[in-house]
């Protein structure tokens, strides 16, 4: 008998966490299908800021010092490729959770400094749960994105 209830704890804690190791694997899956390369990468990175803009037209201002009124022009490209290319480098350390940390205190620090509020990570996950499932179909898996991004915003967010 208490090995069962010792058994069900288990199932139960295992299940009430946020990102497992299945949700991490499945987001990096589904991440390097998205994520993609040559132009498939670029439309994709584009589809995500302009559905960003549409949610939240006001973050704009955010990006004056690169051109975020113009999501075509070359200084907003160039950005929107370091933004997703940390967010890369994230989902890749997902399974890496030291690692994974020190990044998110870098970038952490980074969005402090700029005071980027919290309420636009929000925005941005609401970004990628549109543009994603264009993107994956059927293979989309919202709940494992949904606990995966809530981890790496959290750790970056401001609070």
């Amino acid at each position: 008998m208490r090995t069962l209830v010792v058994l069900l704890a288990l199932i139960a804690v295992t299940c009430a966490t946020k990102c497992d190791e299945l949700d991490r694997y499945k987001v990096k899956t589904q991440w390097n299908k998205a994520y993609a390369t040559g132009h498939a990468r670029a439309h994709f990175i584009e589809a995500v800021w302009r559905t960003f803009f549409h949610i939240a037209p006001e973050a704009r201002s955010l990006f004056k010092r690169v051109k975020g009124e113009d999501t075509t022009s070359g200084e907003f490209e160039a950005h929107g490729q370091r933004v997703f290319g940390s967010l890369n480098v994230l989902v890749t350390l997902l399974h890496d959770e030291d690692t994974l940390k020190a990044a998110l205190e870098h970038l952490h620090k980074q969005h402090v400094e700029r005071r980027i509020p919290d309420k636009y990570f929000d925005n941005f996950k609401k970004a990628l749960g549109n543009v994603l499932p264009a993107v994956l179909g059927r293979c989309w898996d919202k709940e494992a994105w949904s606990e995966c991004y809530d981890v790496v915003a959290a750790g970056i967010k401001s609070h």
